[in-house]
């Protein structure tokens, strides 16, 4: 402990004189976090023989030494670069020896010094010092700053009770204010490099403020710690107070022959727990969580956590499955009822329904599937309707926007209101250890420093590990295996590879235009009647009045937007009906401006006329096919290949693709090299704001340009799709079903598919066959062959470019001017 009175045990200070350079030798004490300041006694710890000896010395000699602090504590014999520059000359007291056997010295500061030198390190250290004068100056703030120093000092000490009143007394009466200073920073608990560079200070003034600013540290830690305390004593003294009131109401409920409520409480949770028919790892682990809640004072906070734990475990089902009695043919007619077309899917639920018909007591996997398909088509109703032929619960879970790994796999009951996952929550609403589990939007799932939702998702959706699934929050194994999991996505491709690798991919496409037709007759018009009250006047729309709906009102693949236009044309006849106003019976073509207002998408059509570099693709879009025309312009200039239009990456390359097949074939098709340096090629695709990509406009690209350049005009009754390679191969590409029914829609009677992609025509419906003539091709000469026509006869307008090019070239001028 640092004290600041003065002693009759030290020995007298002999004056040493100083050399001509105002040195003088002293022996040098190192000191490990400690800094020793003028005028104040502290304990000096003499840690090793080394220090020992230069404290003997200086008692024997009755002459001062240096102590100054080291700045590595680790260091057992420190040099000169490892102390401070400042210390302070000090005068020894008596050794004496502690009562663990090390040896101490009070030590009383004298004057600040700085080590100049190093001159002897055996058998102590020996250095040259030069005094250093305090100054005070005559600072007018100096009086206020001492002031404010002494009331932050006072905060202190209240504070601290490791600092004696003594010192507040010493250091009211301190009328120096270095010696104050000095005084109140040797009491406190600072870091050693504050400490040191105090000491290193000479101003008195300066000293104060940087004493003041460690003040203001020292009493925010201490009135932190101050009020913890005060907080802990408070919710002691709550408790004890609360555990003696349980203590007397139990006393007293005794006595009145009445139960205690909390043990009444434990009691109802082991009932709860014996009828659950946990198996019997479980069972174990909610007894075990029991006696921990008996354990408990009723108020604890831990309480209510280890309840609703035991809530948990009790709740979420582990043995009680639906009662199923798989019949295929009642199967069948749910389906049938409930959903028009989608026959691969339906023959999918009605494989495994007659499996577990035929095989009731083999334990078979439940399928993994996922729906992919354009938005409105009916994937997520139809997991409702197999979940009713299977005759087991239907649960759903939307997983759009998720980005917590969390959230599927729960948090632990470390945090603050902690709960399951939202699979052990879903399964706790279906009740079933084998319910119908859809998990809809898994293509939307998102990700951040929370981790991977679709990681999670591996353990689920696998088979082979789903029967132990751990919940973070739950801590236990759970068995997923007897769930019939279902997922739903629009696009595939942003699921990771491992995880698609666990479904099995079943394909949605989009309605044809028919198939909506029907959908609107068999369901959705008799729902919005219903849904109306219109049910006593039923409206009959005619078949052409669904395909203008269709056509002009809707742009999707499903029937969503159908139904929407469907219920706008409720809504308004039930207002006339309630206006008692006239109104149709049967809505016609002609009703529909009236009920709906103008057509909100044009007709699509195809292009009317044979035209030079003007080519009708095919496009696959996620509201279904669509036909894509691209336009092909050869304006005088340099070679380059301009592109416009929102094309994506491999568009263009597509489109780079097709120029290069052109140039390579420029001799067969009757075009000069040279016109590929002095002709630039524009290539534009209208709807300049609707983005778009892929590979299968290779083989119209490649017509256009050719097109162009041989100004043979492109045969406007063709559609076509296909990738294109450099040799002038072509090769397969998707969605053909939804490009041949866009052929239909828009009247076009001819399309050009790749010859490899034949086989996928057996999706498309036999009437939209028998509409259109299918031409398959394996090279782009069968392409040509078909939709380019003979160049018609006169000059061309590009022979008419060059030659006017030549004739206003420089040589050309120069020739006629010899």
């Amino acid at each position: 402990m640092t004290d600041s009175t003065t002693t009759t045990e030290f020995y007298e200070i002999h004056n040493a004189e100083l050399d001509a350079d105002g040195l003088v030798e002293r022996p040098l004490l190192p000191l490990r976090d400690q800094v020793i300041y003028p005028n104040v006694v502290s304990p000096v710890a003499l840690f090793d023989p080394q220090t020992l000896a230069a404290a003997e010395h200086a008692l024997h000699a009755h002459e001062t030494l240096i102590g100054v602090a080291q700045r590595d504590l680790t260091i057992s014999a420190p040099g000169a670069d490892d102390l401070y520059p400042v210390g302070v000359e000090m005068a020894l007291g008596r050794i004496l020896r502690m009562p663990d056997d090390s040896q101490s010295a009070l030590a009383q500061g004298r004057r600040r010094v700085e080590i100049v030198e190093i001159v002897r390190t055996e058998p102590y250290l020996v250095a040259k010092v030069r005094p250093l004068a305090e100054t005070s100056g005559d600072n007018p703030k100096t009086g206020a700053m001492m002031q404010a120093v002494l009331n932050l000092y006072r905060r202190t000490v209240e504070l601290n009770e490791s600092i004696p009143d003594e010192v507040l007394v010493f250091a009211i009466n301190a009328e120096h204010p270095g010696w104050l200073a000095d005084l109140i920073i040797s009491t406190l608990n600072a870091p050693l490099e504050d400490r040191q560079q105090i000491l290193e200070t000479l101003d008195a003034h300066e000293r104060l403020e940087k004493v003041a600013a460690v003040l203001g540290q020292e009493l925010s830690v201490l009135e932190l710690k101050d009020e913890i305390t005060s907080q802990v004593h408070q919710e002691m003294d709550r408790s004890q107070r609360e555990m003696y009131l349980r203590e007397q109401m139990r006393v007293i409920q005794t006595e009145l022959g009445e139960e205690d409520v909390f043990q009444q409480e434990l009691e109802d949770i082991r009932t709860q727990i014996i009828e659950a028919a946990l198996p019997t790892e479980i069972h174990a682990k909610a007894l075990k969580e029991l006696e921990r809640l008996a354990m408990m004072p009723p108020m604890a906070p831990e309480v209510g956590i280890v309840r609703t734990y035991i809530d948990w475990l009790v709740s979420v089902p582990w043995t009680k499955r639906s009662d199923e009695q798989p019949n295929v043919q009642y199967a069948q007619t749910i389906l049938e009822r409930d959903h028009y077309g989608l026959p691969k899917v339906k023959d999918r639920i009605l494989e495994y329904i007659a499996v577990r018909q035929l095989a009731p007591d083999q334990e078979a996997a439940s399928p993994i599937l996922c729906f992919v398909g354009p938005p409105g088509v009916g994937k997520t109703s139809l997991g409702r309707s197999i979940a009713t032929a299977l005759g087991r619960e239907f649960v759903r879970v939307s997983l759009g926007g998720v980005r917590d790994e969390a959230e599927i796999r729960g948090h632990r009951r470390t945090y603050i209101g902690a709960l399951p996952g939202r699979i052990i929550q879903t399964m706790r609403r279906a009740g079933t250890v084998n319910p119908v589990f859809m998990l809809d939007e898994i293509d939307k799932l998102g990700m951040d420093f929370r981790g991977d939702p679709a990681a999670a998702l591996l353990e689920i959706l696998d088979p082979e590990q789903n029967h132990a699934f751990s919940d973070h929050y739950l801590d236990v194994p759970y068995d997923l295996s007897q769930v019939m999991f279902i997922t739903t996505a629009n696009d595939l491709d942003p699921l990771p590879p491992a995880l698609m690798d666990r479904l099995e991919i079943i394909e949605f496409t989009s309605y044809t235009e028919e198939d909506k037709i029907a959908i609107a007759r068999r369901f959705l018009i008799p729902k919005q009647i219903e849904a109306h009250g219109l049910k006593e006047r039923p409206l009959r729309f005619e078949t052409p009045t669904l395909q203008a709906i269709i056509r002009e009102y809707t742009y999707e693949a499903g029937v969503r937007n159908l139904n929407r236009e469907i219920a706008n044309i409720a809504r308004k006849i039930a207002r006339l009906v309630a206006e008692n106003k006239r109104h149709p019976s049967t809505i016609t073509a002609k009703h529909l401006a009236r009920f709906l207002g103008p057509a909100q998408f044009d007709e699509m059509r195809a292009n009317d006329e044979d035209a030079i570099g003007l080519a009708t693709g095919l496009a696959w879009t996620p509201f279904g096919g669509d036909i894509l025309t691209i336009e092909v312009s050869v304006l005088p200039g340099k070679g380059s290949l301009m592109m416009t239009g929102s094309l994506g990456e491999v568009m263009q390359e597509s489109a780079q693709a097709a120029l290069s097949y052109m140039r390579a074939r420029a001799e067969e098709l009757d075009v000069p090299h040279d016109d590929f340096e002095n002709f630039d090629v524009h290539v534009h695709l209208p709807e300049g704001a609707i983005p778009k990509d892929g590979p299968s406009a290779g083989i119209t690209l490649a017509t256009a340009i050719i097109s162009a350049f041989t100004e043979r005009k492109v045969r406007s009754d063709y559609a076509m799709t296909g990738e294109v390679t450099l040799r002038g191969k072509v090769l397969p590409v998707g969605g053909i079903k939804e490009k041949v029914l866009a052929a239909r829609r828009t009247r076009i009677k001819h399309v050009i598919l790749p010859e490899h992609n034949a086989k996928d025509l057996v999706d498309v419906p036999k009437d939209a066959l028998a509409d259109l003539e299918i031409v398959t091709v394996s090279t782009m000469d069968e392409v040509l062959d078909h939709v380019l026509l003979d160049a018609e006869p006169g000059e061309k307008q590009r022979d008419r470019l060059r030659r006017e090019r030549e004739k206003d070239s420089p040589e050309t001028e120069a020739a006629e001017s010899e």
